[in-house]
């Protein structure tokens, strides 16, 4: 079974009329639930709960990440080593049409940039590319992290999707985690924003998550980005997508990310904007709906609104961050998109602790990598 039979279904439902439709008592009913409803979840999305119970659901999801995760928050930072790309999305900086300076770093400075990282303390990385796998394919892959393996004992990857068998292979070198963004749940919308391109198959990417937690993933971390569509009906999707795996891979990590739309290279503008109270509404909703889903943050949020919305859900947050391949050893270069929180790795630990919170750099040991 796949997740693509359920967004066929959810989608022939009438989702706007829903969210338009429900009231201050369905939401009421959802906030004194133990356990919420996919139904419960979509009246906490709905105008409704937006207008007058911010504050009802910013308490109900504190007390649930305290429960569940305490009051730590895990800490991690992206190295791009490659920006070479195939596909044509109309939003992305590093798509094929734009023209920027295009790079892949070699082996020794994967290395380079691996150590200027892991010179923060930093013991966790999000290994990026854009997706030319006929320039930075598996075997690539395979290399750079059996160089960073050493460095960090966790390495999770930001890729072009594959099959399990090659998720498999990354695994035996101690790759443990993967983020993959749909983008958009909506496969028209979807067509329209990748007109060409390996990325333009829309079925083969929402099974990506699947592929990756059965080829053994320890952590696999979802998302829409925020700002191609209406974001409820992208939020609800989502959730419904990490819902699905979680029940099905419960050894697995499932996480969710909230990205909104940043000015990159290009001129692609976004067809719906994400104030910051919906975003709180939908990380407040996400963890009300799932109180064991991890929840991250990126630096494409202002530092003061990353500070705020700490107790609201968030486990997982990026810091010291480049967008740029070799960015780290080497600044200087156009990145994905612009970020919004330049602060060090130190700072940011500052920050957590004045605000009772513990940085966690590591929190699991490997087995040893058997390839």
């Amino acid at each position: 079974m796949s997740f693509r039979s359920v967004v066929e279904e959810l989608s022939a439902e009438p989702l706007e009329e829903r969210l338009a439709a429900a009231t201050g008592h369905d939401v009421e009913r959802a906030l004194r639930q133990e356990h919420v409803s996919p139904g419960d979840f979509l009246s906490l999305l709905s105008p409704a709960a937006g207008g007058g119970y911010l504050e009802s659901m910013a308490a109900r999801a504190h007390d649930l990440t305290l429960r569940h995760f305490g009051r730590t928050v895990s800490l991690f930072t992206p190295l791009y080593v490659s920006n070479h790309c195939a596909n044509h999305c109309r939003y992305c900086g590093f798509a094929a049409k734009n023209h920027i300076g295009r790079s892949m770093l070699t082996l020794d400075e994967v290395r380079a940039e691996g150590e200027a990282i892991a010179r923060t303390g930093l013991k966790q990385i999000l290994l990026l590319t854009g997706e030319a796998p006929h320039k930075a394919g598996v075997e690539y892959l395979a290399e750079c992290a059996r160089i960073l393996r050493p460095l960090f004992p966790s390495i999770a990857v930001e890729v072009f999707p594959m099959k399990t068998e090659d998720y498999r292979r990354l695994i035996q070198i101690g790759v443990d985690g993967l983020t993959v963004f749909q983008e958009t749940y909506d496969p028209v919308l979807y067509a329209d924003l990748h007109p060409a391109g390996p990325k333009r198959d829309y079925a083969f990417r929402l099974d990506t998550p699947q592929r990756a937690a059965e080829a053994g993933m320890r952590i696999v971390n979802i998302g829409a980005l925020l700002g191609l569509a209406d974001w409820r009906r992208e939020i609800y999707l989502t959730g419904m997508h990490a819902d699905w795996l979680l029940k099905r891979y419960p050894d697995v990590d499932v996480a969710v990310s909230l990205p909104r739309m940043r000015p990159h290279a290009g001129s692609f503008q976004p067809s719906c904007v994400v104030s910051d109270r919906d975003l709180v509404q939908a990380m407040t909703a996400l963890r009300i709906f799932l109180p064991r889903l991890s929840v991250t943050i990126s630096t494409r949020e202002a530092p003061d609104f990353r500070d705020n919305i700490l107790p609201l859900g968030v486990t997982r947050m990026s810091a010291g961050v480049s967008t740029a391949v070799g960015g780290h050893a080497k600044p200087g270069d156009t990145g994905q998109f612009e970020i919004s929180d330049g602060r060090s790795v130190d700072e940011v630990c500052r920050m957590l602790r004045a605000r009772g919170y513990q940085p966690v750099f590591k929190d699991w040991e490997p087995l040893e990598a058997t390839a």
